[in-house]
């Protein structure tokens, strides 16, 4: 997939990420809110001119290294920005994996920070 492609794909998750909460599915805005961030993080990554072999890492941590290593750390993507995506990958663990209860502010939280981080990159690297 290119840039475009994947920033459009993350503009369809943040979207069913804010249904989802709308509808009470915290677990699952969670989920989506989480891949709408991972999708724009890879984008952003070959739009940025890394080649698809270096985005396409075999893990999640790894491309938010990634990330954090390509754009954050050399400014082009805010230390904000950065955060919020690790920040909402561990609200996606609690709700996929370790059966901990989101709370619903939090879930709010998520979405709301995967439409600015998507929208912002989209702007920023398209």
């Amino acid at each position: 997939m290119n840039a475009k492609e994947l920033f459009g794909k993350a503009l369809i998750a943040a979207s069913s990420a804010q249904i989802l909460l709308d509808a009470g599915d915290v677990d699952g805005a969670c989920n989506r809110a989480y891949y709408a961030m991972f999708d724009a993080a890879r984008a952003a990554l070959l739009a940025s001119g890394l080649d698809e072999a270096a985005v396409n890492t075999k893990t999640h941590s790894g491309l938010i290294s990634k990330f954090s290593l390509q754009l954050v750390k050399s400014g082009q993507v805010s230390v904000e920005l950065g955060k919020s995506l690790n920040k909402v990958e561990d609200l996606r663990l609690m709700a996929d994996y370790k059966g901990d209860t989101v709370m619903l502010e939090d879930a709010a939280w998520a979405v709301n920070q995967a439409d600015i981080f998507v929208k912002t990159l989209s702007k920023t690297f398209s």
